[in-house]
């Protein structure tokens, strides 16, 4: 479960941005491309977060798609199918591109 990393990645982010103030809720943006499951994700974020100030802390996880351009008839759209083909002409010469960001987007205090 990847999802492990991550979570301990994002918990160094939280707590640098927290200063030390307790965290109710954290708000994080992650592309499709990382495949994170949002509930072992917020499963791994409960374990990491144990004794520190994002202790209980609520996960948010937004899904952002990937941005897919087909070659064969010039269609252009959003998916969260890495493996898509076309939605319009079904062929599978598409390119995709964004779908790996992460990002912390908010945090709400106690």
């Amino acid at each position: 479960m990847h999802e492990f990393g991550l979570a301990e990645g994002v918990l160094a982010a939280v707590r640098r941005r927290a200063g030390g103030r307790p965290v109710r809720r954290v708000r994080l943006r992650a592309g499709v491309r990382h495949g994170v499951d949002a509930d072992s994700m917020a499963q791994a974020f409960r374990f990491v977060a144990a004794g520190t100030e994002a202790e209980g802390a609520g996960l948010d996880l937004v899904t952002l798609p990937v941005h897919l351009a087909c070659r064969s008839c010039g269609y252009t759209g959003d998916t969260v199918d890495v493996l898509s083909a076309c939605p319009q002409c079904h062929a599978d010469d598409v390119e995709l591109t964004g779908g790996d960001e992460l990002v912390l987007e908010s945090l709400e205090y106690r």
